[in-house]
C-alpha cells in the first residue's frame, strides 16, 4: 500500500511536469511586401512637331519679350497702384482731422447753447418770480 501511495505520488509530480507550459513559440515574421512602384510615364510629346529649332527659340524669344511687356505693364500697374493708396491714405487722414475738428466745434457749440439756455431760464424764472415777490 505504501509503495502504491509512494508510485501515486511519484506519477503526479511526473505528470506535473509534463503539463507545464514552456516558453511561448516565437511566431514567424510574415513576409515583406515589396512596394509598389509608379509607372514611368511615358515620355512627353513634342507640343510643336516639325518645328526646326531656330524656329522654337523664335517662338520661345517672342513669347519671352511678351511675358517681359506683360511684366512691365503689371509692374507699372502695381507702382500707380502704390501712388493711389498713399494718396488715398493721406486724403483719409486729412478728412480723419476734419471731423476730429467738426467734432470740437459742435461739441462747443452744444456747451454754448446750453449756457444760453440756462441764462434764458434764468431770466425767465426771475421775471416770473419777482412781480409776485413785489406783491
Amino acid at each position: 500500500m505504501i509503495a502504491l501511495l509512494a508510485s501515486v505520488g511519484f506519477l503526479q509530480t511526473t505528470f506535473a511536469i509534463e503539463t507545464e507550459p514552456g516558453p511561448p513559440q516565437i511566431p514567424e515574421p510574415s513576409p515583406v511586401p515589396e512596394p509598389i512602384r509608379t509607372p514611368n510615364p511615358p515620355p512627353a510629346p513634342d507640343p510643336f512637331p516639325g518645328e526646326s529649332e531656330s524656329d522654337k527659340v523664335k517662338r520661345l524669344t517672342e513669347e519671352n519679350d511678351n511675358l517681359k511687356q506683360q511684366n512691365n505693364n503689371l509692374q507699372s500697374q502695381i507702382s500707380s497702384l502704390k501712388n493711389e493708396k498713399s494718396r488715398l491714405q493721406t486724403e483719409i487722414s486729412e478728412l480723419s482731422n476734419s471731423i476730429r475738428n467738426l467734432k470740437e466745434i459742435t461739441l462747443e457749440q452744444i456747451r454754448v447753447i446750453l449756457e444760453l439756455a440756462n441764462r434764458l431760464k434764468d431770466t425767465v424764472f426771475e421775471k416770473i418770480s419777482s412781480p409776485t415777490i413785489a406783491l
